[in-house]
Protein backbone atom coordinates (compact mmCIF):
# COMPACT_ATOMS: atom_id res chain seq x y z
CA UNK A 1 0.00 0.00 0.00
CA UNK A 2 1.21 3.64 -0.97
CA UNK A 3 1.61 5.90 2.29
CA UNK A 4 0.04 9.54 1.37
CA UNK A 5 2.13 12.35 2.50
CA UNK A 6 1.31 14.05 5.79
CA UNK A 7 1.36 17.97 6.25
CA UNK A 8 4.16 17.50 8.06
CA UNK A 9 5.92 16.08 5.55
CA UNK A 10 5.05 19.26 2.80
CA UNK A 11 5.96 21.25 5.45
CA UNK A 12 9.48 19.91 6.18
CA UNK A 13 9.75 20.20 1.90
CA UNK A 14 8.37 23.46 1.85
CA UNK A 15 11.09 24.59 4.36
CA UNK A 16 13.95 23.19 2.98
CA UNK A 17 12.69 24.56 -0.56
CA UNK A 18 12.56 28.16 0.98
CA UNK A 19 16.24 28.18 1.96
CA UNK A 20 17.27 26.84 -1.66
CA UNK A 21 15.20 29.38 -3.13
CA UNK A 22 16.55 32.25 -0.61
CA UNK A 23 20.00 31.13 -1.39
CA UNK A 24 19.73 30.89 -5.34
CA UNK A 25 17.44 34.42 -5.44
CA UNK A 26 20.26 36.15 -3.61
CA UNK A 27 23.01 35.55 -6.26
CA UNK A 28 21.28 37.78 -8.73
CA UNK A 29 22.32 40.32 -6.65
CA UNK A 30 25.65 39.60 -8.97
CA UNK A 31 24.81 40.50 -12.22
CA UNK A 32 23.47 43.69 -11.20
CA UNK A 33 26.74 44.70 -9.84
CA UNK A 34 27.53 43.76 -13.68
CA UNK A 35 25.31 45.79 -14.68
CA UNK A 36 26.30 48.63 -13.00
CA UNK A 37 29.96 48.25 -13.82
CA UNK A 38 28.73 48.27 -17.32
CA UNK A 39 26.55 50.85 -17.33
CA UNK A 40 23.47 48.67 -18.16
CA UNK A 41 20.35 50.04 -16.97
CA UNK A 42 17.62 47.47 -17.97
CA UNK A 43 19.19 44.88 -16.76
CA UNK A 44 19.41 45.73 -13.17
CA UNK A 45 15.36 46.33 -13.55
CA UNK A 46 14.95 42.16 -14.68
CA UNK A 47 17.36 40.94 -12.63
CA UNK A 48 16.04 43.10 -9.83
CA UNK A 49 12.08 41.61 -10.55
CA UNK A 50 13.90 38.14 -10.36
CA UNK A 51 15.23 38.43 -6.95
CA UNK A 52 12.17 39.86 -5.48
CA UNK A 53 10.31 37.02 -6.98
CA UNK A 54 12.41 34.68 -5.57
CA UNK A 55 12.86 36.24 -2.08
CA UNK A 56 8.63 36.12 -2.47
CA UNK A 57 8.52 32.63 -3.24
CA UNK A 58 11.27 31.86 -0.86
CA UNK A 59 9.77 33.83 2.27
CA UNK A 60 6.24 32.30 1.17
CA UNK A 61 7.58 28.53 1.82
CA UNK A 62 9.35 29.41 4.49
CA UNK A 63 5.95 30.48 5.70
CA UNK A 64 3.77 28.42 4.59
CA UNK A 65 6.28 25.50 6.27
CA UNK A 66 5.96 26.70 10.28
CA UNK A 67 8.39 23.13 11.53
CA UNK A 68 9.76 23.23 14.65
CA UNK A 69 13.69 24.76 14.66
CA UNK A 70 16.01 21.98 13.97
CA UNK A 71 13.97 20.18 11.81
CA UNK A 72 15.61 17.67 9.61
CA UNK A 73 14.88 15.84 6.46
CA UNK A 74 13.97 12.11 5.88
CA UNK A 75 15.46 10.37 3.12
CA UNK A 76 12.58 11.07 1.28
CA UNK A 77 12.28 14.59 2.02
CA UNK A 78 16.11 15.45 1.47
CA UNK A 79 15.48 13.63 -2.23
CA UNK A 80 12.13 15.63 -2.84
CA UNK A 81 13.68 18.66 -2.12
CA UNK A 82 16.63 18.35 -3.94
CA UNK A 83 14.75 17.59 -7.29
CA UNK A 84 11.82 19.68 -6.93
CA UNK A 85 14.46 22.90 -5.68
CA UNK A 86 16.37 22.40 -9.24
CA UNK A 87 12.80 22.45 -11.00
CA UNK A 88 11.82 25.55 -8.84
CA UNK A 89 15.35 27.56 -9.28
CA UNK A 90 15.41 26.77 -12.90
CA UNK A 91 12.10 28.49 -13.39
CA UNK A 92 13.17 31.57 -11.23
CA UNK A 93 16.26 31.43 -13.28
CA UNK A 94 14.77 32.26 -16.14
CA UNK A 95 13.20 35.10 -15.28
CA UNK A 96 15.56 37.84 -16.03
CA UNK A 97 16.85 35.67 -18.79
CA UNK A 98 13.03 36.11 -20.69
CA UNK A 99 13.03 39.45 -19.79
CA UNK A 100 16.14 40.39 -21.49
CA UNK A 101 14.20 39.61 -24.36
CA UNK A 102 17.17 37.71 -26.26
CA UNK A 103 14.76 34.15 -25.77
CA UNK A 104 11.83 33.04 -28.34
CA UNK A 105 10.20 32.05 -25.36
CA UNK A 106 9.77 31.36 -21.60
CA UNK A 107 10.34 28.13 -22.07
CA UNK A 108 13.82 29.12 -24.44
CA UNK A 109 14.81 30.98 -21.32
CA UNK A 110 13.59 27.91 -19.05
CA UNK A 111 15.80 25.53 -21.62
CA UNK A 112 18.94 27.99 -20.77
CA UNK A 113 18.11 28.34 -17.08
CA UNK A 114 18.15 24.25 -16.68
CA UNK A 115 21.47 23.78 -18.99
CA UNK A 116 23.39 26.40 -16.60
CA UNK A 117 22.52 24.87 -13.43
CA UNK A 118 23.32 21.50 -14.82
CA UNK A 119 26.51 22.44 -16.39
CA UNK A 120 25.52 21.35 -20.03
CA UNK A 121 25.71 24.30 -22.08
CA UNK A 122 23.03 23.69 -24.71
CA UNK A 123 21.90 26.93 -25.85
CA UNK A 124 18.69 28.64 -27.58
CA UNK A 125 19.75 32.22 -26.69
CA UNK A 126 19.07 34.90 -29.58
CA UNK A 127 21.48 37.01 -30.79
CA UNK A 128 24.43 35.82 -27.93
CA UNK A 129 26.72 38.54 -29.47
CA UNK A 130 24.49 41.32 -28.10
CA UNK A 131 23.46 39.85 -25.11
CA UNK A 132 23.72 42.10 -21.87
CA UNK A 133 26.65 41.64 -19.75
CA UNK A 134 24.69 41.08 -16.28
CA UNK A 135 22.86 38.50 -18.53
CA UNK A 136 25.60 36.46 -19.64
CA UNK A 137 27.34 36.95 -16.65
CA UNK A 138 24.18 34.96 -15.18
CA UNK A 139 24.23 32.50 -17.36
CA UNK A 140 27.90 31.82 -16.70
CA UNK A 141 27.12 31.96 -12.84
CA UNK A 142 24.47 29.10 -13.47
CA UNK A 143 26.64 26.42 -13.88
CA UNK A 144 29.41 28.10 -11.04
CA UNK A 145 26.50 27.38 -8.74
CA UNK A 146 25.12 24.07 -10.35
CA UNK A 147 28.43 22.50 -10.56
CA UNK A 148 29.51 22.68 -7.04
CA UNK A 149 25.73 22.27 -6.55
CA UNK A 150 23.11 24.08 -5.14
CA UNK A 151 22.77 21.88 -2.42
CA UNK A 152 26.29 22.61 -1.48
CA UNK A 153 25.21 26.51 -1.23
CA UNK A 154 22.23 25.48 0.81
CA UNK A 155 24.58 23.23 3.53
CA UNK A 156 27.37 25.96 3.32
CA UNK A 157 24.85 29.02 4.69
CA UNK A 158 21.54 27.80 5.72
CA UNK A 159 21.21 24.58 7.30
CA UNK A 160 22.82 23.03 10.41
CA UNK A 161 21.69 19.40 10.98
CA UNK A 162 23.94 16.67 10.13
CA UNK A 163 21.81 14.14 9.33
CA UNK A 164 19.42 15.90 7.39
CA UNK A 165 22.24 17.64 5.56
CA UNK A 166 23.70 14.42 4.41
CA UNK A 167 20.05 13.73 2.88
CA UNK A 168 19.85 16.88 1.22
CA UNK A 169 23.92 16.41 -0.21
CA UNK A 170 23.47 12.58 -1.24
CA UNK A 171 19.65 13.67 -3.08
CA UNK A 172 21.87 15.75 -5.11
CA UNK A 173 24.55 13.09 -6.48
CA UNK A 174 27.27 12.92 -3.79
CA UNK A 175 27.80 10.66 -1.15
CA UNK A 176 31.38 11.17 -0.80
CA UNK A 177 31.92 13.45 2.29
CA UNK A 178 35.81 15.04 2.31
CA UNK A 179 35.79 16.53 5.88
CA UNK A 180 34.35 14.69 8.90
CA UNK A 181 30.70 15.96 7.72
CA UNK A 182 28.90 16.86 4.86
CA UNK A 183 28.40 20.67 5.87
CA UNK A 184 32.11 21.41 6.33
CA UNK A 185 32.46 19.21 3.11
CA UNK A 186 30.22 21.67 1.32
CA UNK A 187 32.47 24.52 2.70
CA UNK A 188 35.82 23.32 1.75
CA UNK A 189 33.85 22.58 -2.32
CA UNK A 190 33.43 26.42 -2.14
CA UNK A 191 36.95 27.58 -0.22
CA UNK A 192 38.32 25.27 -3.31
CA UNK A 193 35.75 26.55 -6.09
CA UNK A 194 36.62 30.13 -5.01
CA UNK A 195 40.37 29.99 -4.90
CA UNK A 196 40.36 28.07 -8.14
CA UNK A 197 38.58 30.86 -9.41
CA UNK A 198 40.47 33.65 -8.47
CA UNK A 199 43.73 32.11 -10.17
CA UNK A 200 42.06 30.45 -13.05
CA UNK A 201 40.36 34.28 -13.68
CA UNK A 202 43.91 35.66 -13.50
CA UNK A 203 44.98 33.53 -16.09
CA UNK A 204 42.33 33.72 -18.60
CA UNK A 205 42.75 37.31 -17.82
CA UNK A 206 45.95 37.66 -19.11
CA UNK A 207 46.14 35.54 -22.27
CA UNK A 208 43.05 37.69 -23.28
CA UNK A 209 45.48 40.64 -22.71
CA UNK A 210 48.73 39.20 -23.95
CA UNK A 211 47.15 36.62 -26.67
CA UNK A 212 44.28 37.77 -28.08
CA UNK A 213 44.78 41.36 -27.60
CA UNK A 214 41.59 42.43 -25.59
CA UNK A 215 40.95 45.69 -23.10
CA UNK A 216 41.37 44.50 -19.67
CA UNK A 217 38.15 44.96 -18.19
CA UNK A 218 36.70 42.94 -21.29
CA UNK A 219 39.52 40.45 -21.40
CA UNK A 220 38.35 40.13 -17.06
CA UNK A 221 34.35 39.93 -17.74
CA UNK A 222 35.73 36.79 -20.28
CA UNK A 223 37.94 35.49 -18.23
CA UNK A 224 36.09 34.87 -14.98
CA UNK A 225 32.74 33.83 -17.63
CA UNK A 226 35.01 31.24 -19.30
CA UNK A 227 36.35 30.34 -15.93
CA UNK A 228 32.77 29.89 -13.97
CA UNK A 229 31.69 27.45 -17.14
CA UNK A 230 34.56 25.48 -18.13
CA UNK A 231 35.67 24.73 -14.22
CA UNK A 232 32.39 23.66 -13.76
CA UNK A 233 32.57 21.58 -17.47
CA UNK A 234 29.70 23.80 -18.84
CA UNK A 235 29.79 24.61 -22.48
CA UNK A 236 28.52 28.03 -22.33
CA UNK A 237 30.78 31.35 -23.49
CA UNK A 238 30.32 34.76 -24.05
CA UNK A 239 30.31 35.25 -27.70
CA UNK A 240 28.43 32.77 -30.36
CA UNK A 241 32.06 31.13 -31.89
CA UNK A 242 32.34 29.67 -28.24
CA UNK A 243 36.39 29.36 -27.72
CA UNK A 244 36.87 29.63 -32.09
CA UNK A 245 36.09 33.43 -31.17
CA UNK A 246 39.51 33.90 -29.19
CA UNK A 247 41.85 32.31 -32.74
CA UNK A 248 44.47 31.46 -29.85
CA UNK A 249 46.74 28.37 -29.08
CA UNK A 250 47.35 29.83 -25.59
CA UNK A 251 43.29 30.04 -24.39
CA UNK A 252 43.05 26.98 -25.83
CA UNK A 253 45.56 25.67 -23.59
CA UNK A 254 44.31 27.79 -20.31
CA UNK A 255 40.49 26.94 -21.17
CA UNK A 256 41.69 22.77 -21.35
CA UNK A 257 43.73 22.95 -18.06
CA UNK A 258 40.17 24.44 -16.46
CA UNK A 259 38.06 21.62 -17.95
CA UNK A 260 40.74 19.02 -16.49
CA UNK A 261 40.81 21.02 -13.11
CA UNK A 262 37.03 20.76 -12.98
CA UNK A 263 36.42 17.00 -14.10
CA UNK A 264 38.66 15.88 -10.68
CA UNK A 265 36.97 14.34 -7.66
CA UNK A 266 36.88 16.58 -4.90
CA UNK A 267 37.86 14.31 -2.87
CA UNK A 268 41.11 14.07 -4.73
CA UNK A 269 41.66 17.50 -4.95
CA UNK A 270 41.80 17.72 -1.27
CA UNK A 271 44.51 14.68 -1.41
CA UNK A 272 46.77 17.08 -3.86
CA UNK A 273 46.40 20.04 -1.32
CA UNK A 274 46.98 17.58 1.64
CA UNK A 275 50.19 16.63 0.38
CA UNK A 276 48.78 13.27 -0.78
CA UNK A 277 49.69 13.16 -4.40
CA UNK A 278 50.25 10.11 -5.43
CA UNK A 279 46.67 9.30 -4.65
CA UNK A 280 45.74 11.12 -8.01
CA UNK A 281 47.84 8.25 -9.91
CA UNK A 282 46.70 5.41 -7.62
CA UNK A 283 42.81 6.58 -7.87
CA UNK A 284 40.96 3.76 -10.43
CA UNK A 285 38.77 6.69 -11.65
CA UNK A 286 42.17 8.65 -12.93
CA UNK A 287 43.44 4.75 -14.31
CA UNK A 288 40.52 4.54 -16.29
CA UNK A 289 40.09 7.86 -18.05
CA UNK A 290 43.80 7.68 -19.58
CA UNK A 291 43.19 4.45 -20.70
CA UNK A 292 39.45 5.94 -21.83
CA UNK A 293 40.96 9.10 -23.45
CA UNK A 294 43.50 7.08 -24.75
CA UNK A 295 41.31 4.71 -26.93
CA UNK A 296 38.56 7.50 -27.81
CA UNK A 297 41.71 9.88 -29.14
CA UNK A 298 42.72 7.25 -31.50
CA UNK A 299 39.19 6.83 -32.64
CA UNK A 300 38.97 10.41 -33.32
CA UNK A 301 42.28 10.58 -35.03
CA UNK A 302 41.96 7.44 -37.24
CA UNK A 303 38.51 9.30 -38.42
CA UNK A 304 40.12 11.98 -39.07
CA UNK A 305 42.48 10.99 -40.84
CA UNK A 306 40.11 9.30 -43.36
CA UNK A 307 39.26 12.94 -44.54
CA UNK A 308 40.56 15.61 -46.04
CA UNK A 309 39.26 18.68 -43.48
CA UNK A 310 42.59 19.28 -41.72
CA UNK A 311 45.89 19.87 -43.83
CA UNK A 312 48.10 18.20 -41.82
CA UNK A 313 48.18 15.81 -38.79
CA UNK A 314 49.03 18.53 -36.49
CA UNK A 315 45.71 20.60 -37.19
CA UNK A 316 43.82 17.45 -37.15
CA UNK A 317 45.60 16.61 -33.71
CA UNK A 318 44.81 19.89 -32.30
CA UNK A 319 40.92 19.77 -33.03
CA UNK A 320 40.65 16.57 -32.53
CA UNK A 321 42.03 16.56 -28.92
CA UNK A 322 40.77 19.55 -28.15
CA UNK A 323 37.23 18.12 -28.69
CA UNK A 324 37.87 14.95 -26.99
CA UNK A 325 39.18 16.45 -23.62
CA UNK A 326 36.13 18.89 -23.96
CA UNK A 327 33.83 16.09 -24.32
CA UNK A 328 35.58 13.51 -21.58
CA UNK A 329 35.32 16.27 -19.27
CA UNK A 330 31.51 17.16 -20.41
CA UNK A 331 32.80 20.65 -20.91
CA UNK A 332 31.31 21.10 -24.28
CA UNK A 333 33.56 24.17 -25.14
CA UNK A 334 34.16 23.53 -29.19
CA UNK A 335 37.28 24.89 -31.26
CA UNK A 336 35.45 23.87 -34.20
CA UNK A 337 31.76 25.28 -35.76
CA UNK A 338 28.87 22.71 -33.89
CA UNK A 339 27.81 21.56 -38.19
CA UNK A 340 31.16 20.51 -38.64
CA UNK A 341 30.79 17.55 -36.66
CA UNK A 342 28.69 16.27 -39.59
CA UNK A 343 29.55 18.18 -42.71
CA UNK A 344 33.66 17.25 -41.46
CA UNK A 345 33.95 14.51 -39.34
CA UNK A 346 34.02 10.85 -40.56
CA UNK A 347 31.52 8.35 -38.62
CA UNK A 348 34.17 7.16 -36.80
CA UNK A 349 35.64 10.02 -34.97
CA UNK A 350 32.04 11.33 -34.68
CA UNK A 351 31.12 7.89 -32.38
CA UNK A 352 34.53 8.53 -30.99
CA UNK A 353 33.06 12.08 -29.77
CA UNK A 354 29.97 10.41 -28.96
CA UNK A 355 31.44 7.29 -26.48
CA UNK A 356 33.68 9.99 -24.41
CA UNK A 357 30.67 11.88 -23.76
CA UNK A 358 28.67 9.43 -22.48
CA UNK A 359 31.43 8.18 -20.71
CA UNK A 360 32.27 11.21 -18.31
CA UNK A 361 34.41 12.50 -15.80
CA UNK A 362 34.51 11.29 -12.35
CA UNK A 363 32.26 11.02 -9.44
CA UNK A 364 31.79 14.02 -6.97
CA UNK A 365 33.28 15.99 -9.29
CA UNK A 366 31.26 19.10 -11.49
CA UNK A 367 31.12 16.56 -14.72
CA UNK A 368 28.35 14.32 -15.90
CA UNK A 369 28.05 11.32 -17.83
CA UNK A 370 27.99 7.60 -16.55
CA UNK A 371 31.55 8.63 -14.07
CA UNK A 372 35.16 6.79 -14.41
CA UNK A 373 34.52 5.10 -11.29
CA UNK A 374 31.73 3.01 -12.44
CA UNK A 375 33.30 2.24 -15.57
CA UNK A 376 36.50 0.78 -13.54
CA UNK A 377 33.85 -1.21 -11.21
CA UNK A 378 31.87 -2.66 -14.30
CA UNK A 379 35.87 -3.72 -15.82
CA UNK A 380 36.97 -5.00 -12.45
CA UNK A 381 33.94 -6.59 -12.14
CA UNK A 382 34.39 -8.55 -15.80
CA UNK A 383 37.78 -9.15 -15.02
CA UNK A 384 36.90 -11.06 -11.96
CA UNK A 385 34.69 -13.35 -13.24
CA UNK A 386 37.42 -14.34 -16.28
CA UNK A 387 39.61 -14.82 -13.36
CA UNK A 388 37.13 -17.15 -11.69
CA UNK A 389 36.83 -19.38 -15.05
CA UNK A 390 40.91 -19.45 -14.95
CA UNK A 391 41.53 -20.60 -11.33
CA UNK A 392 40.22 -23.97 -9.21
CA UNK A 393 36.83 -24.18 -7.97
CA UNK A 394 38.11 -24.19 -4.49
CA UNK A 395 39.95 -20.49 -4.72
CA UNK A 396 38.54 -17.60 -3.59
CA UNK A 397 38.71 -14.86 -5.83
CA UNK A 398 38.55 -11.20 -4.20
CA UNK A 399 39.97 -8.14 -6.40
CA UNK A 400 40.77 -4.58 -4.78
CA UNK A 401 41.06 -1.36 -5.77
CA UNK A 402 42.01 1.59 -4.74
CA UNK A 403 39.70 4.85 -4.57
CA UNK A 404 40.49 6.98 -2.14
CA UNK A 405 41.27 4.11 -0.15
CA UNK A 406 41.58 0.30 -0.80
CA UNK A 407 38.16 -1.25 -1.70
CA UNK A 408 37.33 -4.58 -1.98
CA UNK A 409 34.88 -5.44 -5.22
CA UNK A 410 30.97 -6.49 -3.84
CA UNK A 411 28.26 -7.28 -5.98
CA UNK A 412 26.70 -4.61 -4.28
CA UNK A 413 28.93 -1.89 -5.60
CA UNK A 414 28.62 -3.75 -9.38
CA UNK A 415 25.29 -3.81 -9.08
CA UNK A 416 24.48 -0.06 -8.15
CA UNK A 417 27.14 1.02 -10.86
CA UNK A 418 25.39 -1.50 -13.30
CA UNK A 419 22.06 -0.02 -12.74
CA UNK A 420 23.17 3.77 -13.43
CA UNK A 421 24.76 2.55 -16.29
CA UNK A 422 22.02 1.06 -17.59
CA UNK A 423 19.67 4.12 -16.96
CA UNK A 424 22.27 6.35 -18.28
CA UNK A 425 22.18 4.12 -21.45
CA UNK A 426 18.36 3.82 -22.04
CA UNK A 427 17.89 7.89 -21.15
CA UNK A 428 20.32 7.97 -23.90
CA UNK A 429 18.66 6.26 -26.50
CA UNK A 430 14.61 7.59 -25.36
CA UNK A 431 16.02 10.94 -26.39
CA UNK A 432 18.08 9.68 -29.80
CA UNK A 433 13.75 7.61 -30.61
CA UNK A 434 12.25 10.95 -29.76
CA UNK A 435 14.59 12.90 -32.09
CA UNK A 436 14.31 10.76 -34.73
CA UNK A 437 10.55 10.75 -34.33
CA UNK A 438 10.51 14.51 -35.32
CA UNK A 439 12.73 13.39 -38.30
CA UNK A 440 16.00 13.77 -37.12
CA UNK A 441 18.95 11.56 -38.43
CA UNK A 442 19.61 8.62 -35.39
CA UNK A 443 23.19 9.57 -35.41
CA UNK A 444 22.57 13.21 -35.26
CA UNK A 445 19.93 12.36 -32.55
CA UNK A 446 21.60 10.16 -30.54
CA UNK A 447 24.32 12.34 -30.82
CA UNK A 448 22.13 15.59 -29.10
CA UNK A 449 20.82 13.28 -26.95
CA UNK A 450 23.80 11.88 -25.17
CA UNK A 451 25.07 15.62 -25.14
CA UNK A 452 22.17 16.46 -23.03
CA UNK A 453 21.62 13.73 -20.25
CA UNK A 454 25.56 13.59 -19.76
CA UNK A 455 25.44 17.35 -19.47
CA UNK A 456 28.40 18.32 -22.34
CA UNK A 457 26.49 20.92 -24.73
CA UNK A 458 28.01 19.75 -27.94
CA UNK A 459 25.83 19.96 -30.95
CA UNK A 460 25.88 19.34 -34.04
CA UNK A 461 23.06 21.86 -34.89
CA UNK A 462 19.74 20.28 -33.50
CA UNK A 463 19.08 22.06 -30.99
CA UNK A 464 17.95 25.65 -31.61
CA UNK A 465 15.14 27.64 -31.00
CA UNK A 466 13.01 26.49 -34.25
CA UNK A 467 13.00 22.85 -32.74
CA UNK A 468 9.93 21.11 -31.44
CA UNK A 469 8.68 22.29 -28.19
CA UNK A 470 8.45 18.34 -27.36
CA UNK A 471 12.40 18.06 -27.93
CA UNK A 472 13.16 20.86 -26.11
CA UNK A 473 10.92 19.71 -22.47
CA UNK A 474 12.58 16.13 -23.64
CA UNK A 475 16.41 17.74 -23.47
CA UNK A 476 15.44 19.34 -20.13
CA UNK A 477 14.32 16.17 -18.41
CA UNK A 478 17.15 14.50 -19.62
CA UNK A 479 19.53 17.35 -18.36
CA UNK A 480 17.70 17.92 -14.43
CA UNK A 481 17.88 13.52 -14.71
CA UNK A 482 21.45 13.16 -15.84
CA UNK A 483 22.90 15.62 -13.53
CA UNK A 484 20.94 14.09 -10.61
CA UNK A 485 21.34 10.55 -11.46
CA UNK A 486 17.75 9.17 -11.21
CA UNK A 487 16.89 8.38 -8.21
CA UNK A 488 16.37 11.83 -6.47
CA UNK A 489 14.01 12.63 -9.90
CA UNK A 490 12.48 9.20 -9.51
CA UNK A 491 11.25 9.78 -5.82
CA UNK A 492 10.14 13.02 -6.88
CA UNK A 493 7.51 11.01 -9.38
CA UNK A 494 6.89 8.61 -6.54
CA UNK A 495 5.85 11.10 -4.01
CA UNK A 496 3.90 12.93 -6.55
CA UNK A 497 2.18 9.48 -7.38
CA UNK A 498 1.75 9.21 -3.67
CA UNK A 499 0.04 12.04 -3.31
CA UNK A 500 -2.78 11.64 -5.28
CA UNK A 501 -2.95 7.78 -5.01
CA UNK A 502 -1.95 6.87 -1.50
CA UNK A 503 -4.06 6.54 1.18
Amino acid sequence: MILKPQIRDLRIIAHFLGKIVLAYGAMMAAPIVISVLFGERVPIIDFSIGLLLSACVGFGLLKLADVPQGAEASWMHGMVVVSGGWLVCMALGAVPLYLSGHFVSYLDACFEAMSGLTTTGLSLVQDLDHLSHAANFWRHLAPFVGGQGIIVVVLSLLVKGPAGAFRLYVGEARDEKIMPNVIETAKFIWKVSLLYLAFGTAMLTAAGVWAVGMPLKESFFHGICIFMAGFDTAGFAPRSQSIIYYQSGIYEVVTLVTMIWGFFNFNLHYAVWSGKRPELWRDIETRTFLVSLTLVTAMVCVGLAQGDTYLNFSAAFRRGVYQVISGHTTTGYMTIYAPQFLTEWKPLALIGILVAMALGGYTCSTAGGIKMLRVGVIAKAFREDVKRFLTADSAVVTTKFRHLRDLFLDDKLVRSSALVIIAFLLLYFIGAVIGCYYGYPFLNSLFESTSAAATVGFSTGMTQAAMPVALKITYIVEMWAGRLEFISVLVLGGFIISFFRGK
